[in-house]
């Protein structure tokens, strides 16, 4: 049965990721450490001589702008997928986490909690964000079946990913961080569908990217 393997990327450093601010929808740039994260990481993708068939990037500019670092240095053409956004988060887009206990207590409660069916006025609920990630996956690989893919999305995203593959329950507390522009591998077979082959990589961002590293 063929493997299709899917390097998941989350999008590099933005204002308000250092900030800890939730961006959700609200369409952030990259600042200049960002640029940099998302430069350093096509490079290493690049000196891995890593081979794929596809790039997908979500249509927010965080992800587009990291995924067209990759686009540069490779010269091929991303697809651009609204469906791979960051949850929604309603009422509390734009707050940090200090004022958003401040500011939405009850909505902030229901956040971290993990409501599964609270959409934080106006947002999503976790239930429909599991729904429309897990759709797209398994578009994805429908799609591209035992190929190589590359995907550039958001740490909410990547994280509802991570859950489906090691089959986490949607209501436990995040188990795996989503580093910025880290690199994050996942596979599937047709008998054991989904399945987490490494996490979290962020070697590339620590130095000079390192010429034959396997990826």
């Amino acid at each position: 049965m063929p493997t299709t393997k899917l390097c998941l990327i989350r999008h590099g450093e933005t204002t308000w990721n250092a900030e800890r601010r939730l961006q959700g929808h609200t369409d952030i740039p990259l600042n200049a450490k960002g640029i940099l994260q998302a430069r350093q990481m096509a490079q290493a993708l690049k000196n891995a001589n890593l081979i794929f068939d596809v790039l997908y990037t979500s249509d927010l500019k965080r992800a587009a702008d990291t995924a067209n670092a990759i686009v540069e240095l490779f010269g091929i053409e991303a697809k651009v997928d609204s469906t791979l956004r960051e949850r929604h988060f309603g009422a509390l887009q734009g707050l940090s986490i200090q004022e958003a206990p401040l500011v939405q207590p009850a909505i902030w409660q229901a956040h971290i909690t993990r409501d599964l069916e609270h959409e934080l006025e106006g947002g999503e609920s976790i239930q429909q964000f599991a729904l429309r990630v897990q759709t797209v996956l398994d578009k994805i690989q429908v799609q591209h079946s035992g190929k190589t893919i590359l995907l550039v999305s958001h740490g909410g995203t990547l994280d509802m990913m991570y859950r489906i593959a090691s089959k986490q329950a949607l209501s436990t507390e995040r188990v795996a961080s989503v580093p910025n522009a880290s690199l994050n591998w996942i596979t599937h077979q047709q008998d054991d569908g989904w399945s987490i082959e490494r996490w979290a990589d962020t070697r590339h961002l620590e130095g000079p990217a390192l010429e034959g590293v396997d990826l």
